[in-house]
């Protein structure tokens, strides 16, 4: 009896690690399924509008898609790299106002104004520089773009890596954009970390669009950028 009793515990524990195989490979399936078509979507969207800094089109505005500022509050040299591609967009100019956008969640965490210090201090005028302290993700910074701001045409600066992504989105909201890319400055020494990270951020840039969620924050339009370029 006792031989008996193990041959079904033995088989009702071979039959729950089927199914838990099976669950993980049906996830498996469905996340790399996903996360194809999000990457397909995304080069599709950006397909022909990504360039060299030299022959990027002329654009009212560059916006500056921000990461990480240092604790001493300058920014990281990830973030220094997009900053320096925008300023010389500026200095040859192939656009007349620059768009800073990133996050100021905390009251001691600002890229936004970190940004600007940066790009003033190195000959940008302060009025040329417009502030977007709600960019907390490449979508609501593009959403933003064009909802509370009003931008119609620009130019992109990110790294090359984020640029598809980054350029997709703004043309899904309206926005006639180009893209910069730098290549200055690696973020992971293990190439396959970054990509693992895009592939996941291009699933969730998907799932944003088809749901089509507001930014965390919307608010009133602001006139920033068209007082920026009205004083040229």
């Amino acid at each position: 009896m006792r031989g008996r009793f193990e041959v079904i515990k033995s088989w009702c524990t071979t039959r729950r690690m089927r199914r838990a195989l099976l669950v993980v490979a049906v996830g498996a399936v469905l996340a790399i399924s996903a996360s194809v078509a999000s990457v397909a979507w995304i080069r599709g969207g950006a397909d022909g509008h990504i360039f060299s800094e030299a022959d990027v089109p002329e654009a009212p505005v560059a916006m500056v898609l921000g990461t990480k500022v240092e604790a001493d509050g300058t920014p990281s040299p990830f973030l220094a790299a997009r900053l320096e591609v925008a300023r010389r967009l500026f200095e040859a100019d192939k656009v007349r106002a620059i768009l800073v956008s990133g996050d100021n969640m905390h009251a001691d965490y600002n890229e936004p104004e970190a940004m600007r210090r940066w790009l003033v201090d190195r000959g940008v005028p302060t009025g040329k520089v417009v502030l977007d302290y709600a960019g907390f993700d490449t979508y609501d910074s593009c959403a933003r773009a064009k909802r509370i701001f009003g931008v119609g045409q620009m130019t992109i600066v990110t790294q090359s890596f984020h640029l598809p992504r980054a350029v997709a989105l703004c043309r899904h909201f309206g926005i006639e954009a180009n893209g910069v890319g730098d290549d200055t400055v690696r973020r992971y020494r293990k190439w396959w970390i970054g990509s693992t990270r895009e592939y996941g951020a291009c699933v969730k840039a998907s799932v944003d669009v088809l749901s089509g969620r507001d930014p965390a924050h919307l608010g009133r339009r602001e006139t920033g950028i068209d007082d920026a370029l009205r004083t040229d």
